[in-house]
């Protein structure tokens, strides 16, 4: 695979991570620089470790994978876009956010979420090339770049509308779980 695919490929699988941390930093409305780094660095991982995963894996079970992995990641964003969108109706207006989604086991869950078409993409990898060490770096980087870009723009944007901008996040959760389950089952 020549540079430019890789790269543009890369831009493709950090689209999601983009959308999820745009809807956490407005949420968190003015993300702490160790924030960025948190989600930004998780986010990379898991995007590098997936395609590895999936390339280790090869096609043996590439049809096992294939038919769940979107209700997975529809399942996980459901439940964290749910969540988000709980606490913003619920909580009053001078009240602070309870929880910190760039930290502990939701960003693990979000950092799984977004990643697990990256596990398929490196199935895919496992059959044309042979190469992984190379694509999982890039693809970890654009992704942390991607994520990094997105908190601090939706921190921006968070503080201007405060908790309407919670809520949207999480129908953004809701709405990518929603696309890839509509990509994966009616090939949109």
């Amino acid at each position: 695979m020549d540079y430019l695919s890789l790269f543009v490929l890369a831009c493709a699988l950090a689209m999601d991570t983009f959308a999820v941390a745009l809807a956490t930093g407005f949420t968190i409305n003015r993300p702490a620089g160790r924030q960025v780094f948190r989600m930004a660095f998780h986010f990379g991982l898991f995007q590098a470790l997936m395609p590895t995963i999936g390339w280790l894996a090869g096609s043996a079970l590439h049809w096992i994978i294939y038919a769940v992995d979107h209700w997975v990641a529809f399942a996980l964003l459901a439940f964290v876009g749910g969540k988000m969108i709980w606490v913003a109706i619920r909580k009053d207006k001078d009240e602070k956010p309870q929880n910190d989604p760039t930290s502990g086991w939701e960003l693990v869950v979000l950092s799984v979420a977004t990643s697990i078409d990256a596990l398929a993409v490196g199935i895919s990898l496992a059959m044309v090339d042979g190469q992984i060490l190379l694509p999982a770096l890039i693809i970890g980087l654009v992704t942390a770049a991607f994520t990094a870009a997105g908190m601090l723009l939706g921190g921006r944007v968070g503080i201007m509308w405060g908790r309407r901008v919670e809520a949207l996040g999480g129908i953004v959760l809701v709405a990518i779980g929603t696309r890839i389950v509509m990509e994966h089952t009616l090939g949109w």
